[in-house]
Formats: structure tokens, C-alpha cells, sequence
């Protein structure tokens, strides 16, 4: 009996020593999973445009629902240029959304323009030199549905706000699915159009704040009356993409912004995670979580969730 005993633990034990074994090398090969870093030099351009659906539908459901229909479309361009120890990284980001649901007009779900753009020189190791820039606005006028169903007054809109934020800064690269850049001295604006103070004291932002007029309104962190504001801060941003299986792969992207200037305590956080299962050469299903923080625009957290089964093109 005792012999058997044994046999049976050390049959335990080799068992649990394989399957860690192959966790690891799954997890080392998710983590690990690097591009080839040594490409010709020139230009290395590829894109992929993406479009979700959703949709419910019911008829005579005892348990209730509301027909729906949702649409997102999202479109990644990447143009890099590389010549020796000099790389120039480069991406444009845009999507838009909408969803309708029975007896409602249409709403957005997704609205977004960033350009990215970053110049690196190698320094040492995995470490280069670095200058990055950003712009960030939207497509479209948003509204606060909760509180202006009537769409009269929108709180966002094309260049209402916009961002800009450019700095030198230290890059570090693993390869391209794994890197961070760090700008200590990165300069932030953020402009707003004058119609955005095209309301007033019946609008809903105004009665929330008790705002009597629209000099009295700051709007996105900019003082009233003007239409930009000027910041100075310490950036902080990553970039992270796993293969979690063959189809699954999960990419994880986050920005860290602290004014030096007004309450660097109050950082600026935007984290996007896009988790995508590949079906085949076309159809695909994608999970998107972004969270922000930014008490100039929202004095909490921001969440935006979109999931969907859709449509994937590269070029």
C-alpha cells in the first residue's frame, strides 16, 4: 500500500511539474512573442479597418427588451520609416459608432481622431532618444442624453475639445509589441470653438454648474471666454500586445499626463484594451474596455465598452 501511495505522488508530482511546465511556456511565448526588429530600411506601411455589428431583436418576449441595431467601424493606418539607428513611428487611429433603438434617434457609441506620431534616435541598449506628438478631437457633436433627450445643446463636437501634446522625452522598445516612452517636459493645449458656448442658461451643463451665462462657463479646463489652454507635465505612455492563443490576441494601450502647472497630484489617465478573437481570414469578434480620467473634462471615471462580432480588412 505504501509503495502504491508513492507511486500515485510521484505520478502527481511529474504530472503537476508538466503542466506548469507548459503554462510557462505558454505564458513566456505570450509575453514574450517579438517582431522582427531588423527590417530593411525605408518605409513599412500596413492598416486594417474593422466593422461590428450588433443587433436584438424581439417579438411578443414576455421577459421584455428594446429592438436595436448597432454599427462600429474602426480604421488603424501605421506608416514607420527606418534608416540606420533613426526610426519614425506613425499612426492614425478613427472610429465611429451609432446605435438605434426602437422609438430613439440615433446615438453614438464610439467617436474618435488621434494621430500619433514619435522620432527616435538609438541611444543605448533598448533605450533611444525620443520626440512624440499627439491630436486627439472627434467626427461629430455629442450630447448629454440624460439630460438634453432633445439634442439642442450639444457638449462636444468637431475641435470642441482638441488635443495636442508633444515633448522629448526617452523611449524604451523591447520590439513592437512591447515599448514605453517617457516625456518630462511635454506641453499640453487643449482648444475649444467658440460655438461651443452657443447656449445659454437653459442649457444643462449651465443649470448643473449654476451658470448664469456663457462667460461664466469653463469648459474642459479652459478658462471662460478663451479658447485654449496651455499645460506643462511629465507623459508617460505603453504599449503591450500579447498573444493570449492562436486567435486570441489582447493589446493594451495607456497614456499618463501630470500637470506640473495646476494640481499634478489630479493625473490624467487613458487606458484602452482591445481584446480580438480572429474566426477566420475575415470575421473576427472584438472587445473594447477604455477608461479615462480627466477631471477638466469629468470629474470622475469615464468608461466606454463596445463588443461585437465583425468585419476585418487589412492593407
Amino acid at each position: 500500500m505504501r509503495k502504491l501511495l508513492t507511486l500515485v505522488a510521484l505520478s502527481s508530482i511529474t504530472w503537476g511539474y508538466a503542466q506548469l511546465t507548459e503554462v510557462k511556456s505558454h505564458v513566456n511565448k505570450a509575453i514574450v512573442e517579438p517582431k522582427n526588429d531588423t527590417l530593411a530600411d525605408g518605409w513599412h506601411k500596413s492598416g486594417t479597418i474593422s466593422l461590428l455589428f450588433n443587433q436584438s431583436a424581439f417579438s411578443n418576449w414576455v421577459a421584455g427588451g428594446v429592438n436595436n441595431i448597432a454599427g462600429n467601424v474602426n480604421a488603424v493606418y501605421d506608416a514607420n520609416y527606418k534608416k540606420g539607428d533613426l526610426l519614425w513611428d506613425n499612426r492614425i487611429n478613427l472610429a465611429y459608432g451609432l446605435t438605434k433603438n426602437e422609438n430613439q434617434d440615433y446615438r453614438k457609441t464610439d467617436d474618435r481622431i488621434e494621430i500619433n506620431t514619435l522620432v527616435g534616435k538609438k541611444a543605448w541598449g533598448n533605450w533611444s532618444y525620443s520626440f512624440f506628438g499627439n491630436f486627439r478631437t472627434q467626427f461629430t457633436d455629442g450630447y448629454d442624453y440624460d439630460n438634453d433627450e432633445n439634442q439642442d445643446y450639444p457638449i462636444s463636437g468637431f475641435f470642441n475639445p482638441a488635443y495636442l501634446t508633444f515633448g522629448p522625452g526617452m523611449m524604451w522598445k523591447k520590439h513592437d509589441n512591447l515599448k514605453f516612452n517617457l516625456a518630462p517636459l511635454t506641453s499640453k493645449f487643449t482648444f475649444i470653438g467658440d460655438d461651443i458656448y452657443k447656449y445659454d442658461s437653459a442649457h444643462p451643463l449651465a443649470n448643473a454648474n449654476g451658470f448664469i451665462n456663457n462667460n461664466d462657463v469653463e469648459l474642459y479646463g479652459v478658462e471662460p471666454g478663451k479658447s485654449s489652454r496651455y499645460e506643462l507635465g511629465f507623459y508617460a505612455a505603453g504599449y503591450y500586445k500579447l498573444q493570449l492563443m492562436d486567435n486570441v490576441t489582447m493589446e493594451n494601450i495607456l497614456a499618463l499626463y501630470s500637470n506640473y502647472l495646476e494640481e499634478p497630484k489630479n493625473v490624467d489617465m487613458d487606458y484602452t484594451m482591445n481584446l480580438g478573437m480572429q474566426i477566420n481570414k475575415y470575421l473576427s469578434t472584438l472587445l473594447t474596455l477604455q477608461l479615462v480620467y480627466d477631471d477638466n473634462a469629468y470629474a470622475g471615471l469615464q468608461v466606454r465598452e463596445v463588443f461585437g462580432l465583425g468585419v476585418t480588412a487589412k492593407f
